[in-house]
C-alpha cells in the first residue's frame, strides 16, 4: 500500500522536484481557470453596464429639469427686473417733473418707464405661453434626451433600450409676475400728463413771481447807483445796521426794505429842520414833517404774510402829487392851527406863522380850504398844493427815495399777484401730484406678492428603466478551455434629483446672461434723467435675488440725484412716496443656487411620483420595447403619458422687447438639454 501511494505521488514529484506531468497538469489547471475567469469578468461587466446606462439615463432626464429650471428663473429675473426698472425710471420721473431744472427732462424719462412697463407686460405674455408650453412638454423632452443616450450607451454586441420619466409629471409652477395680471399704464399715463402740464404751469408762475421779486430787490438794494438803499444812506443819518445789504434776491426778503422804509422816515423826521429864516423854507419843512409822519403811520403796521396758502400785503403806496395827496388823511385831517383875523378863520402851517396874529381857532384839514370852511393865510399861503409839493419833487426823479420806494411797492404788488397764483398752482399740482402717486401706487402693487416657485414635472427626480437583449460572449473566449456564455435579457433601475450647487451662485448666471443681452443691445443709452436704463435693468437683473433691499437703494440713489437741481416741497413729498411705495413691495428672496442632478434612491422618487403601477418593476421592465428608441413607444408601454410633444431643435420662450425696438429672443436648445444647455440666444 505504501509503494502504491509512493508509486501515484512519485507521478507528480520525483526527489522534490515537480514531474514533466505535474507541470502539465498544473497549466491546463491555469489556463482553464484564466479562461473561466475572463467569460465570468466578461457577463459580469455586461450585467453592470445595464445599471451604468440606467444611471446615465436618470442623469440625463434630471438634466432637462436643470436646464428648464435655469430658463424659469432667467426669464422671471427679466420680466421682474424689467417691470421695476420701468418703475424706477417712471418715479423719478414723475419726481423730476417738480424740479424746475430738471423738468425738460421729466416727461421723457416718463414716458421710457412706462415703454419699459409695456415692454415688461409683452415680455410676461410671451413667456407664459412659453413657460407653459415648455412645461407641458417636458415629460416629452426629458424621455426623448434620455432614451437617445441610453441608446448611445450600447455597443455593436450590446443594445441598451430605456427611458427617464418624470416624477411627477404634473407642473405646480407658480409665476406671480408671470401669471398675474398686466400692468395697466393708462391711468399713470394720464396722470402723469396732467401732472406734467400743472407743474409746467407751476415752473411759469414760480418764475413770474421770482421775476417780481427780483423787481422789489432791485429797487430796494439790487441795483447798482441809485436805489433805497443808497439813496437813504445819502439823503438821512441812517445806521448801516438799519440799512444792510442784500447781494441777492434769493436771500432778501421784502420785509428788508419795510424795515428800511420805517428806519429812514424816522431818521428823516428826527432830523427835519427849517432850512432857512424865511417864511417859504418854514413853511417847505412843515410840508415835509407832515409827510414823514404820514409816511411813519402808513409803514408802522405795514406788513407781508403768508398764512393758510395766501399772501396778504398792507402796505400801500405813498402819494406822488397834489391829486393824490387829496385822497389822503393829509389832506382830511385836522392837524392844522387856524386864528381869526379879519377876513375870518384862517390856516397857518404854523402857530408861528407871521399871519397868525388873531385869536387861535380850532385845528382844520386843508380840505376846509377847499370847502371854504377856513381860508388860506394871506403870509404863509400853506395849502395842499404847497403839502403836494413834497412828494412830488423826490417821486418823480431818482434821486429821491420816494422814487425807488414807490418802484419797490408796485413791484411788491406785482409779486404778492403772481405768488397768490403760484400758491394756488401749487395746491393744484400737490392734487395732480397725489392723483400720480396712487396711479404709480396702484401700477406698482401688481408687483407685490411672493416670488415664483419653480416646480416643473420632475421636480422630485427622474426614474429610469433601462433593458438590454440577450448577448453572447466574444468569440474570442470560446475554446476547449470555456464555452461561449449566453446572456438573457437583463434591467435596472435608477434615479435622479436635483440638488443645490452651494458652490455656484445664479448671480454669475445672471450676469453672464445680462452681458450677452447688453452685447446684443449695444448698451443701454441716455433716456431722460436716466443715464443708462439698460444699466439701470442690468443692476436690478443682477440683483434678483434679493431684489427688496436693492431696489430701495437704488431708488433713492435715483430720486436723491435730482436734489442737486433742487428739490421743492411738493418734489420731496412725491420722492418719499415713491420710495415708500418701492419699500412697501415686499419682495422675498429667491435661492439663485444652480440645480445639478445627482443619482438618489429610486424608492424615494418612486414613492413621489404619480406613476400607476410602479410598485412591480420587474413587469415594466419586461414590457419595454426592446431596440426601440422612440421614447412614445416605450413610454406607451409603460403606461405613462408623456404630453406635448416639441419637434423644433430650438424653443422660444419669450421675446425680451429692447427700448429702441425689436426683441431679443430668449431660447432653449432643445438637443442639448441632456448636457443643461439652456441659453438666450
Amino acid at each position: 500500500m505504501n509503494r502504491g501511494s509512493r508509486f501515484g505521488i512519485d507521478l507528480f514529484i520525483e526527489e522534490r522536484a515537480y514531474t514533466t506531468l505535474a507541470s502539465a497538469v498544473s497549466i491546463l489547471v491555469v489556463l482553464t481557470l484564466v479562461f473561466s475567469a475572463a467569460t465570468a469578468v466578461w457577463s459580469m461587466s455586461r450585467a453592470g453596464d445595464a445599471q451604468v446606462c440606467a444611471d446615465t439615463t436618470a442623469l440625463a432626464g434630471a438634466n432637462v429639469v436643470s436646464s428648464y429650471h435655469t430658463a424659469a428663473t432667467v426669464v422671471d429675473a427679466s420680466i421682474l427686473s424689467l417691470g421695476l426698472a420701468g418703475f424706477c425710471t417712471t418715479g423719478a420721473g414723475l419726481v423730476g417733473m417738480l424740479v424746475p431744472g430738471a423738468q425738460g427732462l421729466a416727461g421723457e424719462t416718463v414716458q421710457a418707464g412706462i415703454r419699459m412697463i409695456r415692454m415688461r407686460n409683452d415680455l410676461a405674455t410671451s413667456a407664459s405661453r412659453g413657460l407653459k408650453r415648455l412645461e407641458g412638454s417636458l415629460p416629452f423632452l426629458i424621455a426623448a434626451n434620455s432614451a437617445r443616450l441610453c441608446a448611445a450607451q450600447g455597443t455593436d454586441s450590446v443594445k441598451f433600450t430605456g427611458v427617464a420619466l418624470a416624477a411627477p409629471r404634473t407642473s405646480a409652477s407658480e409665476f406671480p409676475a408671470i401669471d398675474g395680471d398686466q400692468i395697466d399704464t393708462d391711468d399713470l399715463e394720464k396722470t402723469s400728463g396732467e401732472l406734467d402740464e400743472a407743474a409746467k404751469e407751476l415752473k411759469e408762475a414760480s418764475e413770474q413771481t421770482a421775476s417780481a421779486k427780483e423787481a422789489a430787490w432791485l429797487a430796494d438794494c439790487g441795483r447798482s447807483g441809485m436805489n433805497m438803499r443808497e439813496r437813504a444812506a445819502a439823503l438821512s443819518n441812517i445806521p448801516d445796521a438799519e440799512n444792510p445789504n442784500y447781494a441777492s434776491s434769493i436771500t432778501w426778503d421784502p420785509s428788508v426794505a419795510l424795515d428800511r422804509t420805517r428806519a429812514y422816515y424816522r431818521c428823516r423826521l428826527d432830523a427835519e429842520a427849517p432850512e432857512g429864516s424865511s417864511v417859504e423854507q418854514q413853511v417847505d419843512s412843515a410840508a415835509r414833517k407832515a409827510f414823514y409822519e404820514y409816511a411813519i403811520e402808513q409803514f408802522r403796521d405795514a406788513r407781508i404774510t403768508e398764512r393758510d396758502g395766501r399772501v396778504s400785503s398792507t402796505v400801500h403806496l405813498l402819494p406822488k402829487n397834489t391829486e393824490e395827496v387829496k385822497k389822503t388823511a393829509l389832506f382830511t385831517d385836522a392837524r392844522w392851527p387856524t386864528t381869526t383875523e379879519d377876513g375870518g378863520l384862517t390856516l397857518h402851517f404854523s402857530t408861528a406863522c407871521p399871519g397868525a396874529k388873531g385869536p387861535a381857532g380850532p385845528m382844520s384839514s386843508l380840505s376846509s380850504i377847499e370847502d371854504g370852511h377856513v381860508r388860506q393865510c394871506p403870509i404863509c399861503k400853506f395849502c395842499i398844493e404847497t403839502l403836494g409839493r413834497t412828494p412830488a419833487a423826490s417821486t418823480s426823479i431818482d434821486n429821491g427815495f420816494e422814487y425807488h420806494l414807490r418802484e419797490f411797492t408796485l413791484a411788491l404788488n406785482n409779486y404778492v399777484k403772481c405768488r397768490n397764483r403760484e400758491l394756488e398752482l401749487e395746491r393744484k399740482t400737490k392734487h395732480q401730484a397725489d392723483s400720480a402717486g396712487n396711479a404709480f401706487d396702484e401700477a406698482l402693487s401688481k408687483l407685490a406678492g411672493k416670488r415664483p416657485r419653480i416646480a416643473p414635472p420632475g421636480r422630485n427626480g427622474c426614474l429610469a428603466l433601462v433593458v438590454s437583449g440577450e448577448a453572447r460572449s466574444p468569440d474570442d473566449l470560446d475554446s476547449d478551455f470555456s464555452e461561449r456564455v449566453a446572456l438573457s435579457s437583463r434591467g435596472a433601475v435608477s434615479a435622479a434629483v436635483l440638488a443645490p450647487d452651494k458652490s455656484s451662485k445664479e448671480n454669475n448666471v445672471l450676469s453672464e446672461f445680462f452681458s450677452s443681452l447688453r452685447a446684443r443691445t449695444g448698451g443701454g443709452g441716455a433716456i431722460g434723467l436716466i443715464d443708462d436704463v439698460m444699466g439701470l435693468w442690468g443692476k436690478l437683473l443682477v440683483s434678483y435675488g434679493d431684489l427688496g433691499g436693492k431696489l430701495s437703494d437704488l431708488t433713492h440713489e435715483l430720486i436723491g440725484g435730482l436734489s442737486s437741481w433742487g428739490l421743492g416741497p411738493i418734489a420731496e413729498w412725491l420722492g418719499d412716496r415713491v420710495e415708500g411705495a418701492v419699500r412697501g413691495l415686499g419682495l422675498e428672496p429667491v435661492d439663485l443656487s444652480l440645480r445639478k442632478p445627482v443619482l438618489t434612491d429610486s424608492a424615494k422618487v418612486i414613492a413621489h411620483s404619480d406613476m400607476k403601477g410602479i410598485s412591480d418593476m420587474q413587469d415594466l421592465l419586461r414590457s419595454i420595447p426592446l431596440g426601440t428608441t422612440d421614447p412614445a413607444a416605450i413610454a406607451k408601454a409603460l403606461s405613462y403619458e408623456l404630453g406635448e410633444h416639441l419637434d423644433s431643435l430650438t424653443f422660444t420662450i419669450a421675446e425680451i422687447p429692447l427700448p429702441g425696438g425689436g426683441s431679443i429672443p430668449l431660447t432653449i436648445r432643445l438637443r442639448d438639454l441632456a448636457d443643461s444647455s439652456a441659453s438666450g440666444s
